[in-house]
């Protein structure tokens, strides 16, 4: 009788070990901001955010993990330069648009998938009209790292005031090449850079020499208003910019994008 009451006793035991170790019991705590990750409208209010990543208007065509809410998230070094970027371009008539900011490294690792799976090009007429997919690692388009994960990057273009409203993407719309002519492409109230943002394709670097005009003196005109306040362009993607130097500079984070993280700060 006494052996037969242990085992019974034993399997209660464990029985309740299991349930207590139930999967939410087990799962791990969210990655936290540090203290010095802030939101940008803490910061600054008056600049545009137009956060692709929350959206299906990407180029995998859905919207990217981690992104849990429109919210741009920056070191404060980098929000604070914003800040001073945008009080100048105010009286001059522009806003800055930002379209992604800190980026964590879940996805980046939603990216990589994405590349790897050949059979998923539903949004190649926009993004990558020119560029095999089976390139994209190879011609830098994709990375197993970003600089966004470390805090002090931000994709961003300008805007002449007062800004329209840029009407939604409809998925399964026609899709027009990244680099068509203003008129044709997707509707964006930035002004003309010659192409979109997140436009696969050589024409997206800054400097290239088929860019003239308008469009040249844009990307040169944001290029010189951020250089002014500490941030540096990559020389591949007009948009593209990192505040020097980076609090972080070798550190990837993985927390959400979602004020949460940084409610307080």
């Amino acid at each position: 009788m006494r052996t037969s009451l242990r085992a019974l006793a034993a399997t209660a035991a464990a029985l309740l070990a299991v349930t207590a170790l139930s999967p939410a019991a087990q799962a791990r705590p969210e990655p936290e901001a540090p203290e010095e990750f802030v939101a940008l409208r803490s910061v600054d209010p008056t600049i545009i955010q137009e956060m692709r990543y929350t959206t299906a208007h990407t180029f995998l065509g859905e919207r990217v993990e981690g992104y849990r809410q429109p919210v741009c998230i920056l070191t404060r070094p980098a929000a604070r330069a914003l800040h001073l970027a945008q009080k100048r371009l105010l009286r001059q008539g522009y806003s800055l648009k930002v379209y992604d900011c800190y980026r964590p490294q879940r996805a980046v690792d939603h990216f990589v998938r994405w590349a790897k799976d050949l059979d998923d090009q539903s949004m190649k007429g926009e993004f990558y009209p020119r560029v095999d997919k089976d390139r994209l690692f190879q011609d830098g388009y994709i990375a197993e790292k970003s600089g966004h994960s470390r805090g002090s990057t931000v994709d961003l273009t300008l805007v002449r005031l007062p800004a329209p409203p840029t009407r939604p993407y409809r998925p399964g719309e026609r899709l027009t090449p990244c680099f068509a002519p203003k008129g044709e492409r997707f509707p964006d109230n930035s002004v003309d850079m010659g192409t979109g943002y997140d436009c696969f394709d050589t024409l997206s670097h800054t400097d290239d020499p088929r860019i003239q005009g308008v469009q040249r003196a844009n990307r040169q005109f944001l290029k010189r208003t951020l250089t002014e306040v500490g941030f540096a362009n990559l020389p591949e993607e007009w948009w593209h910019f990192t505040f020097r130097p980076e609090p972080f500079p070798d550190t990837y984070f993985d927390f959400p994008v979602h004020r949460r993280p940084v409610a307080g700060h």
